[in-house]
């Protein structure tokens, strides 16, 4: 007997294959759930007064002295945290930038005074090293955003505002540095308004918007300002 020979399908099946591949959608080549990147429902926010280059120079000579785990602060990256805001809807940052806007326009450039560096928690096993800064208007200014972001209905932290500069974090042991005292000190122009990104290898700060000082400068605040010793001040970006 004979084997039925095999034979392909009708030209009225090729065509209805035909029919059907070119239905389906074509491929995008690309796999969105792997290739697009996280897109956080809330955004870290700070403001801040950025550190100019001339200041964190010195400040990085300092960094080079650490030892063991700590994580020093990049320098252009160094900056005085005023407000910390954790959890922001992005639709709400429009109305921070305007909030920054309006309480800038009464305020002068701010003289700005490096002192002596701390630790936080000062006792124990230390997280943090910091210099502390001081400017005539600083804790107001500060107090007054706090306020303005409370009025929004926004979140923001609730810790006493101590202003510093934060020059590295601690990852496991470490030594402590003796105190360091600095004479350095900087005009501030204005308050950036920041986004911190979390990294594996360390937050990075994206510039949302800046915000110039535009109140009448005042003279020298610092002429006869005796050096204070340092406080520790709250843990912030």
């Amino acid at each position: 007997m004979k084997k039925a020979e095999s034979r392909g399908p009708s030209a009225e099946g090729q065509k209805a294959q035909a029919g059907a591949r070119s239905a389906r959608p074509p491929a995008s080549g690309k796999q969105t759930n792997r290739e697009e990147p996280h897109q956080p429902s809330t955004y870290r926010l700070f403001y801040a007064l950025r550190v100019p280059a001339e200041i964190a120079a010195p400040l990085a000579q300092a960094q080079a002295r650490l030892r063991g785990n700590w994580r020093a602060v990049r320098p252009d990256q160094m900056h005085v945290t005023l407000s910390y805001l954790p959890a922001v809807p992005p639709e709400r940052v429009e109305d921070l930038k305007r909030l920054g806007t309006r309480l800038a326009q009464d305020v002068p450039p701010l003289d700005v005074r490096l002192r002596g560096t701390g630790y936080f928690p000062n006792e124990g096993s230390p997280r943090v090293w910091f210099v502390k800064t001081e400017a005539e208007g600083l804790t107001e200014l500060a107090e007054g955003l706090r306020a303005g972001i409370r009025d929004l209905g926004v979140e923001t932290d609730d810790l006493a505002f101590k202003a510093h500069i934060t020059l590295a974090r601690k990852k496991g042991p470490a030594p402590r540095l003796p105190p360091l005292i600095f004479d350095q000190g900087w005009t501030a122009p204005g308050l950036t308004l920041y986004r911190s990104i979390l990294r594996k290898t360390g937050p990075i700060y994206e510039v949302q918007s800046t915000f110039r000082f535009r109140g009448p400068a005042s003279g020298d605040l610092f002429e006869s300002a005796p050096p204070a010793a340092p406080s520790a001040p709250q843990e912030q970006p």
